[in-house]
């Protein structure tokens, strides 16, 4: 089995509990504890938020977008003017997507070969060609410290025939990724297979066999029944080679977060936080909160009385935060997205802290309860807004 060659990476597990665990990644930026969540920034900010406010919730790794930041403003404009880092004023570490699962998004405008993708821009229609070594080039020139590996991302409800090929494909382009690859940036490779354990175990099992700093499950959350998800990441994510990161790309919510930290997984992205922010709905430890909701109108309690983030502690009540939203006020889209993100960060903190303990078993049933009793709760309250 071969392992991370990239200078200035390390991996290190501190502590496991079952088969979860704790750990430190270094980078050039910084240290980020494991198990970690990255904020989605998709175009080199996370939405509505300061490179301070973000790092303020515990984040110490954020994830950019590299289809995104390719079409606009380019990566040569993001060169000239230092990277990512610089550019974005975020000081910690940051891992970018290869753009693959957005080019693969665009089924209407998007043709798949074995060379990569040729699309049109969602922008102005221009054509583009994304292949591994374009990926590794433009990943490159922007500059974050972890690229990802372009890769083939099949639907939930992809056959067989196509899962496999799909891997076979990943591997092949995981090849052509390293080939083109920055020295100095670290890779990961992205392990597919679709709800087939031993389709995943084999894949992993190639891509180990390469020289990439760490390794991501891809292709989940992509139409497949969430349960089934669940069983599967048991099964599989403890198995990736133990030397390495273990990322799940795309995955989820605050449930999603605690089963997978059980599973093994180490790292963490989604849009979910602060999409759902956007659309007036705030996070917490016993579900989710519509805050356009009635019931809302004269509530004077703040989001959630035991949260410590900066719009709970100030005392920003429910009903103000229903008028802000309904009068359309862009300062409520900072305050739920802040908690939102404060959720989060004191979800993995909290994991990292029982795995330490050697308590995950115990954590997991807490937090896993709270959002079950929630999710009940919300099932029964009136849709009446």
């Amino acid at each position: 089995m071969s392992g991370p060659t990239t200078p200035g990476y390390a991996f290190r597990t501190l502590a496991t509990s079952g088969t979860a665990r704790t750990g430190i990644l270094t980078t050039p930026h910084g240290d980020v504890p494991t198990p970690t969540f990255m904020p989605v920034g998709t175009q080199g900010s996370v939405k509505t938020m300061s490179p301070d406010e973000v790092a303020a919730t515990g984040a110490r790794i954020v994830l950019g977008n590299t289809y995104h930041l390719w079409l606009r403003p380019g990566p040569d404009i993001v060169a000239e003017l230092g990277g990512l880092h610089r550019f974005t004023k975020w000081p910690h570490a940051m891992l970018t997507d290869s753009g693959g699962f957005q080019a693969f998004s665009l089924a209407e405008r998007r043709q798949t070969s074995e060379d990569g993708f040729v699309f049109r821009s969602h922008l102005d229609g221009s054509k583009k060609v994304l292949t591994p070594e374009v990926a590794m080039q433009v990943q490159g020139k922007i500059g974050a410290d972890i690229a990802m590996q372009l890769d083939i991302c099949p639907p939930g409800d992809a056959s067989r025939a196509e899962f496999e090929a799909a891997c076979a494909r990943t591997t092949r382009w995981a090849k052509r990724c390293l080939a083109a690859k920055r020295p100095d940036q670290a890779v990961f490779g992205i392990v597919q297979g679709g709800t087939d354990p031993a389709l995943r175990r084999a894949h992993a099992e190639e891509l180990a066999a390469m020289p990439f700093d760490g390794l991501a499950l891809g292709g989940f959350s992509v139409g497949e029944p969430i349960a089934r998800m669940h069983e599967v990441l048991l099964e599989v994510a403890h198995t990736l080679d133990p030397e390495r990161p273990r990322y799940l790309m795309g995955v989820g919510t605050p449930y999603d977060l605690v089963r997978a930290i059980g599973a093994g997984v180490d790292m963490f992205d989604c849009v979910l936080p602060t999409r759902n922010a956007r659309n007036g709905q705030a996070l917490t430890r016993t579900g989710k909160i519509v805050i356009k909701q009635a019931r809302y109108r004269t509530d004077p309690s703040p989001l959630d009385p035991s949260c410590a983030c900066p719009t709970c502690a100030a005392g920003y009540s429910r009903a103000y935060l229903r008028h802000l939203f309904l009068a359309g006020e862009i300062l409520v889209l900072r305050l739920i997205t802040a908690h939102n993100l404060h959720l989060y960060g004191t979800l993995v903190r909290e994991a990292r802290e029982a795995i330490l303990a050697g308590r995950y078993d115990a954590f997991a049933k807490e937090w896993l309860a709270g959002l079950e009793a929630g999710a009940a709760d919300e099932a029964r309250a009136p849709a009446a807004t």
